[in-house]
Parts: structure tokens; sequence; C-alpha cells
């Protein structure tokens, strides 16, 4: 018999990781075409605490209407405790993970930081064996967007952040520099990249450089030390895991016909310096799909892509997880366990 009520991280207003406070909360109501999940462990991303603080770096057209409380979320694992009538192909017992209604949920509507949630189930896989919650829960969300931009975009949504249709380009012998290289989605860009034939360069400081070289990155630039637009040229592709407005400082370190992926474009003004340049620039939004999680999952099972916790929290103390998240310089990810 399952509870009415759970413990969840809700907050009641925008603002900074204060305002994150763990209470209890109603069941999630499962509805046609879900299963309801129990959480062990939820994986942080960067959308949790633009949210956390509404979206302010958006534009006010642009910012989601909200309902509080809300619960921030999208990337778990754990156990299925119910499925829907109409359900296939998953049953009560199974472990699973997810990336839950991104970015459909932007607004607060996936609502993974609680013990249990509803998952729709074209978004879940089955968990590898190989790796515990805490690993698979990191996974969803970096893994997606780093296979989305670099080998398959696995839908065909228009593109929010620009009017084409991005367009992963071939890796097999290429020169592929990876800015934000030991983050969530950079650390998993080396290896995609890898996995796909190409050279890697990593961007980051020179104290990730040890597990760099594990994950297989062929050369490091310590930005500490060296700004990499002042030492790169000619390469294929550079993926900017950072983003932002400094990436147009990456153009010249590409050839002509090569391209800038920035995995946060916002800011970026300069396509037209790219054109002239002969560089391709494009991005998009990362997108729930349960098929290729179920397919990088046979990755993550066999360790050809292996996830890397910078630290866990209590859920309890999400307002801690959020707090070390504004501090940067993560290596890998952050994750908060959820006691059972």
């Amino acid at each position: 018999m399952l509870p009415k009520m759970m413990k969840a991280v809700q907050q009641h207003e925008f603002g900074g990781p204060e305002v994150l406070r763990y209470e209890n909360a109603p069941m999630p109501v499962l509805k046609a075409g879900e299963v309801l999940v129990q959480v062990h462990a939820v994986g942080i991303n960067p959308p949790d605490w633009y949210l956390r603080e509404g979206y302010k770096m958006l534009p006010p057209e642009w910012q989601p209407q909200v309902t509080f409380p809300l619960v921030l979320g999208t990337d778990i694992s754990g156990v299925v405790k119910a499925v829907a009538e109409d359900v296939k192909g998953f049953c009560i017992g199974d472990e699973v993970f997810a990336m839950v209604r991104f970015p459909s949920g932007l607004a607060g509507g996936s609502r993974g930081y609680a013990q249990y949630v509803s998952v729709p189930v074209s978004e879940i896989a089955v968990k590898p064996e190989g790796i515990n919650h805490v690993h698979a829960a990191s996974t969803p969300m970096s893994l997606l967007t780093a296979w989305q931009f670099l080998v398959d975009l696995g839908h065909d949504e228009p593109n929010p952040l620009q009017a084409n249709r991005h367009a992963p380009v071939a890796l097999d012998g290429k020169t592929v520099l990876v800015n934000g290289a030991a983050g969530g989605v950079g650390h998993f860009a080396v290896q995609v990249a890898k996995l796909k034939g190409a050279r890697v360069i990593a961007v980051a400081s020179g104290k990730h450089e040890t597990l760099l070289r594990e994950l297989g990155a062929d050369g490091i630039i310590d930005y500490t030390k060296t700004k990499p637009e002042d030492l790169v040229r000619d390469v294929d592709l550079v993926v900017d895991a950072v983003g932002g407005p400094t990436t147009g400082r990456f153009l010249r370190t590409i050839k002509r016909g090569g391209a800038l992926f920035p995995i946060f474009p916002l800011g970026f003004l300069e396509t037209e310096e790219a054109n002239k340049v002969g560089v391709t620039v494009s991005a998009t939004q990362v997108r729930s799909n349960g098929m290729q999680l179920a397919e990088l999952g046979r990755l993550l099972n066999s360790g050809v892509i292996r996830p890397v916790i910078d630290s866990t929290y209590p859920l309890a103390d999400a307002g801690k997880a959020h707090e070390r998240a504004t501090r940067g310089h993560i290596q890998g990810k952050l994750v908060l366990e959820v006691l059972r």
C-alpha cells in the first residue's frame, strides 16, 4: 500500500539555495502512460538552479510561468512501484532511470527532488546493472545533451534556439576541443567524441588533468595558465560546455568548414563573424528520450562511458548541494541521495 504523502524538496518563492525546503508533499497521481518510481537518487543540473532563481537570465517573455510550491529536478534513478494499466514493457520492481519531462516540465513539472515521481513511460529506461543509483541518476541530462549534440538529435521538434535543425557532424578522425571538459556535460562530451573516433583536446583547470586523461583526452589545456584561443588552431569542432557570451572567442580556433556547438548559447551574438570565417554555429535543446537512454545505458553498463561524481548530499540537504553548485569548478556531477 503506497502512502498518501511523501517527503520532497519544495520552494514557495524564487531565490537562492535557502528557499529549498524539505517537507511533506502529496504523492504523485499516476496518469495513463506513466509509471510511479520510488526515487533512490537525483542528479542535479544547471536548469535546477536556473528555475530555482526564476530563470532570471531569460527575457521576461521567455521566463516560465510557475505555480508554487515548486519541486525541482529531472534526473532520477529508482524502482518502479506502480504502473498505469496501459503501460507495457515495465513492471513493479524494475530498476529504472530517466530524465523526466524535459523541457516540457521546464516550469517545475518534472518534480524529481522527491521520494516518488511519476514518469511517462516513453522517458524511462532500465537502469544499467553495472552502476549504482547514484551514478545512474547523474547521467541522463548531461549524457543525453552530449549525445544529442554530437551523435543523434533523436527528435524532429522545432529548435527553440535557432531557425534550423541542429545537425551533429562526423567525428571519426576529426579534432574536437571541449571547453569545460571536467563538468557535467563536458566529461561526457570528451568520452562520446573519443567513442566516435575523434582526437580530443580538453580545456579545464589543471587539477582535472589526471581524470580527463583517464576519460580519453589526448591533450589538456589548463585555462588558468593559457587561453585556449591563443594556443589552438584548425580544430574541426569546438564543444563549448560553458557557453554564454564568451563562446565567440573559439571562432579563431576552428578551421573553415568546422563547427562551434555552444551548449549554453544565450548571449552569444557573433553569428555574423562565424559566417565570415566559414564556421557553422549550432545548438539544440536536450529532450527526454527513453530509447536513447536505453542505448546509452548499454554503454554505461559496459564501462565504455563512465559518470564521474563530484559529491553527494542527502535529499534534505538539497540547499547545501545548490550552494556547492554556486561555487563552481565541479568535477562531474552533484547527486542527491533519497532516504527510503
